[in-house]
């Protein structure tokens, strides 16, 4: 759960200045970043989804001490949720024109959920973590890694698996290693690192 914390830390933490380097009027570049972005929280989406619909209940029932982080989590999920959806209900108008006054409140709901996950983020690290190590099995652990994918838009498996792997402090070899079978570490090599660079210079672009 860390490494794919690292992947949202990184990814929203640089979302205000993708956007912030979208000319004004620049509709291409605004759908490529708003693409990515949308890619961003239909993840953070599947993530919580998860653990609300899966994990807390299981926590309760498995470790009743753990209850009020628990309740806490919850509450936070919830206000997450409000800027989530406020991202989401911005970025069409933004990603069809460009225009800046559209991405004013791109900017103001990615804000608003880079300081939900700086909240949120480390306290589930601290208290809950190891609660999901001690009394959850490998599979029901993994279970969350599968749903995840599952939810993965279409065409967007190279882009998330090079973001996961960017956000690792050794560049992600030790996470291909643990969760990547052989034969999708070759065709990573040999197909997906080009189409994820690829991606991230057409999300930078020509003003990066």
């Amino acid at each position: 759960m860390i490494e794919i914390h690292r992947m949202f830390r990184a990814g929203f933490g640089e979302g205000p200045a993708l956007v912030a380097g979208v000319a004004d009027g620049d509709a291409a570049h605004a759908d490529t970043v708003g693409d990515h972005l949308a890619m961003l929280s239909t993840s953070l989406h599947a993530h919580h989804e998860f653990e609300d619909s899966r994990l807390w209940d299981t926590l309760d029932a498995r470790a009743p001490a753990c209850a009020l982080h628990v309740g806490r989590m919850k509450e936070q999920h919830a206000r997450m949720l409000v800027h989530l959806e406020e991202l989401d209900a911005a970025l069409p108008a933004w990603r069809a024109g460009g225009r800046a006054s559209d991405a004013a409140a791109v900017t103001t709901a990615l804000e608003g959920i880079d300081a939900a996950l700086a909240e949120h983020l480390p306290d589930e690290e601290e208290h809950i973590v190891p609660v999901m190590e001690r009394v959850l099995t490998q599979d029901e652990i993994d279970e969350g890694s599968r749903h995840g994918r599952a939810a993965t838009p279409r065409g967007k498996t190279w882009a998330q698996l090079g973001a996961i792997l960017a956000a690792q402090p050794d560049g992600g070899a030790q996470w291909q290693r643990k969760h990547l079978p052989a034969p999708v570490r070759l065709l990573w090599r040999l197909v997906g690192r080009s189409r994820y660079e690829a991606g991230r210079a057409a999300l930078v672009g020509p003003r990066g």
